[in-house]
């Protein structure tokens, strides 16, 4: 399931995030990646324990938490601190998958990544390239949005970032574990609350329809759910 969600950030926090990152140190990006995945990522970060990458993720934890469209598609029980990358020219990220366990530098949790979210801050006409690709069973997704918007899909898909040919794109990047870790019935769930959303747009939540609707979702939710 790829979800894009419009308007994530503001346009007044894509400013905030833009100013602070220019100002930010940055570090080669294959300090965070695997093994396997430090031999294709060629890209930076700013430190994931930096003072400005804990302003700037408190920043996104906020907007995700506000966001309907962010919750009913991750459906997330904890979210990973945001971190931050660019890519400039030359740079890319070849074909990978991420890790199945990821841990919070500053607890040392360890959290599963079902869900990645990606927040791009560069608008796309201020680079070429750096298209985010998504593979799933319907084949290869190129995925480059206006700043402030996000994309969420399965941390379990296998992508990529296309080289930089001009400019340079920035971005907010995290992952969530889902109460719902199956992605298939993430998906079923994600599909009857969008159905209950147009429902109840159109009848009143007393409805019969609107409440049969919701008793179904939250007893699947209910049977699923892993806390």
């Amino acid at each position: 399931m790829l979800i894009q969600i419009p308007n994530i950030l503001t346009p007044e926090e894509v400013a905030h995030c833009r100013r602070v990152l220019e100002a930010s140190p940055w570090v080669d990006g294959r300090v965070t990646a695997g093994q396997q995945a430090a031999k294709a990522k060629f890209n930076l970060q700013i430190p994931v324990e930096s003072r400005e990458a804990n302003e700037l993720g408190d920043v996104v934890l906020r907007a995700l938490g506000r966001n309907p469209l962010f919750n009913a598609a991750a459906l997330p029980l904890r979210v990973l601190p945001p971190m931050f990358n660019r890519y400039d020219v030359g740079m890319k990220f070849g074909a990978h998958v991420d890790g199945s366990i990821r841990t919070i530098a500053q607890t040392g949790q360890r959290l599963r990544a079902d869900v990645s979210t990606t927040i791009f801050l560069t608008e796309p006409e201020e680079y070429e390239g750096g298209e985010l690709v998504i593979e799933d069973a319907f084949g290869a997704h190129e995925v480059k949005l206006p700043a402030g918007h996000a994309v969420v899909y399965p941390a379990s898909s296998l992508h990529s970032v296309n080289e930089i040919t001009r400019g340079s794109r920035w971005g907010s990047f995290f992952w969530s574990q889902s109460m719902i870790k199956d992605d298939h019935k993430r998906a079923m769930l994600y599909d009857l609350d969008m159905a209950i959303m147009a429902t109840r747009a159109k009848l009143p939540d007393e409805d019969p329809s609107v409440l049969s609707l919701a008793n179904v979702y939250h007893n699947l939710l209910r049977h699923w759910a892993e806390l």
